[in-house]
């Protein structure tokens, strides 16, 4: 097994146990290992290979050996027996928003409650209220998760499925049979969320290459084999579909299969207006047309776009929202890049509920050659995060001007999470929030405030000039949680008015804002910070999802605060605070 699925195989062990009622310490123990795998500074194969598991912090000699086995192994005997103690689906209980083990524990020890099916059975015929801590609202609560979690079956998170779809990508390319190799549809357009994954090759050998493509061990069960196209479901659970071109072709499949159909639908209709038919293969004469321009050559997909008297679209824009339009009028925005970035603002360390320190964040920061981290860890009112107090925080801004004092490479800024409270205050005095370089508002509680109540409350907390930027702004969990109401309009005119920052929060749960929001926060000249929200130095890598959003919202190196240089963000910040 590799590391993520060793993490998985861990977080289940705890959950189990947990069920069994066992120690909170032995559960804690799986736990902890877990934490410390995801956060890892060396290849796990290296560490197994070298004996070296126990001398990370969290990994203990039992936890080391089972860690060691899974490596080398797709299974381990104490996580077969553990499962074999209760019923298969116990475990899917476990995703249902707002069930935590406590509750699944008496849900099963109860009214031996063992899937969602018999969940959602217990809950409508009146047995779950009456369980004690539990009570009505939860139980409409949770039936109100499972129609949720129905509702978007079949669905991935954009960044859940990355890795995965990068992997199949570069081993189709590597295929000697394959001359160009790429993944279209709705993962190419960057779209947050991924019904499933369509690759595109072209190639003279079309069998061996759909032969390599069925018995990848990445695929668990095969759909359809045929000569020039194939489906499979990967192991994750997505369907992943392959067509076989010539390289003649590839281009117009490439184009055709990227989609929207709403962008290819204007398309063809462009391509008609021409005299030509424009499907997944090539220009051709259109039936009962005038042909009135000689069809064009075309080498790569650029050439589709400049042959309709079009710049070339990014995929990512491709949602017909304007693109169109755009690129007639040769308006199309230079979009960000990765390396326009220099810095992130909202990280968190172990200080409240990151998972790697202070210095570890600082480290991994200056490897992805950033210029500066801003750390953000949670303010006082999020107990459940191990939120900070005055003097915590204050200990804390003084480590990192040790940290500035002694570092060359990178800038350290010294920040805090504030919680915007039910009425709009904030979880700080404004004496410590001035002891900052800058502060980052966000809601983590009353998440069902109506929406004009929630609207007032963000605005309130905007129009404190110590704060700096507005995190997630929704609240949304994506495929778990919906967006809280909110007046996003109106959240963006105070943004434009007070000069607050808006961020787009990179992690692949949130990608909030939303990318359909951003042409409108352009125009309203509100400026965009895009941040990781990371809790471990793993995490600081989701810039790169955050990227991918800001360049479907249309954002430019401009339109992002962390784009700046050191001197200039400094500047920025300080002008933010200057604001009234």
């Amino acid at each position: 097994m590799n590391k993520d699925e060793i993490i998985g195989v861990f977080e289940n062990i705890a959950r189990l146990l947990e069920l069994k009622g066992e120690n909170p310490f032995k559960i804690r123990a799986y736990l902890h290992a877990a934490k410390a795998l995801e956060t890892l500074s060396e290849p796990l194969e290296k560490l197994v290979a070298e004996d070296r598991l126990v001398a990370v912090d969290g990994i203990g000699k039992a936890t080391a050996e089972k860690i060691a086995t899974l490596s080398t192994a797709d299974r381990l005997d104490y996580y077969d027996d553990l499962r074999d103690e209760f019923p298969p689906d116990i475990l899917t209980l476990f995703d249902i928003q707002g069930l935590g083990g406590k509750k699944i524990k008496v849900l099963w020890d109860s009214l031996k409650v063992h899937s969602i099916t018999s969940l959602e059975r217990a809950c409508k015929a009146g047995k779950v209220a009456e369980l004690p801590g539990f009570g009505e609202k939860t139980a409409t609560n949770i039936l109100k998760a499972i129609e949720h979690m129905r509702s978007h079956a079949g669905e991935f998170r954009y960044g859940d499925i990355a890795a995965l779809a990068g992997s199949l990508l570069d081993d189709l390319r590597s295929h000697a049979d394959v001359g160009q190799a790429q993944i279209a549809g709705s993962f190419r357009r960057k779209k947050e969320i991924v019904r499933d994954l369509d690759f595109l090759v072209s190639t003279k050998n079309s069998e061996a290459v759909m032969e390599f493509f069925t018995s990848h061990p990445l695929v668990e069960n095969i759909l359809a084999h045929g000569a020039t196209k194939s489906s499979v479901i990967l192991k994750n659970g997505i369907q992943c579909d392959l067509r076989a071109v010539t390289a003649a072709e590839f281009p117009f499949a490439l184009n055709y299969f990227t989609g929207s159909k709403e962008h290819n639908v204007r398309m063809r209709s462009r391509a008609l207006s021409r005299g030509w038919s424009l499907n997944e293969y090539r220009f051709s004469a259109a039936e009962g047309r005038q042909l009135r321009e000689p069809l064009p050559e075309v080498l790569q997909e650029s050439d589709i776009y400049r042959a309709l008297e079009l710049d070339p679209i990014e995929p990512e824009l491709r949602e017909n929202h304007g693109e169109m339009e755009a690129a007639e009028k040769h308006a199309l925005p230079r979009l960000i890049e990765w390396s326009n970035l220099r810095g992130a603002f909202h990280n968190h360390t172990t200080e409240s509920d990151g998972r790697s320190s202070l210095e570890d964040m600082v480290a991994a920061a200056k490897e992805l050659g950033l210029e500066y981290l801003g750390i953000a860890d949670h303010s006082n009112a999020s107990f459940q995060a191990n939120g900070l107090d005055e003097k915590r925080l204050a200990a804390q801004v003084a480590r990192i001007a040790e940290i500035n004092a002694s570092e060359k490479d990178i800038h350290i800024f010294a920040g805090t999470e504030c919680d915007i409270l039910k009425d709009g205050s904030l979880d700080f005095s404004d004496e410590i929030l001035a002891s900052l370089d800058y502060v980052v508002g966000s809601i983590h509680s009353s998440f069902t405030m109506p929406a004009a109540e929630m609207t007032k409350r963000i605005i309130c907390a905007m129009e404190n000039p110590h704060i700096t930027m507005l995190a997630h702004p929704t609240g949304r969990l994506l495929l778990g949680r919906d967006p809280y109401q909110l007046d996003i309009p109106a959240i963006l005119d105070a943004a434009a008015a007070t000069g607050t920052f808006i961020e787009l929060n990179a992690n692949p749960r949130r990608l909030d804002l939303d990318w359909r929001w951003w042409q409108m926060a352009k125009e309203k000249g509100v400026k965009c910070v895009i941040n990781p929200d990371a809790h471990s130095t793993a995490g600081l890598q989701d810039l790169i999802f955050g990227i991918g959003i800001a360049r479907k919202g249309w954002l430019t190196k401009d339109d992002v605060l962390n784009t700046l240089p050191l001197a200039q963000v400094r500047t920025a910040l300080q002008a933010k605070r200057a604001r009234s």
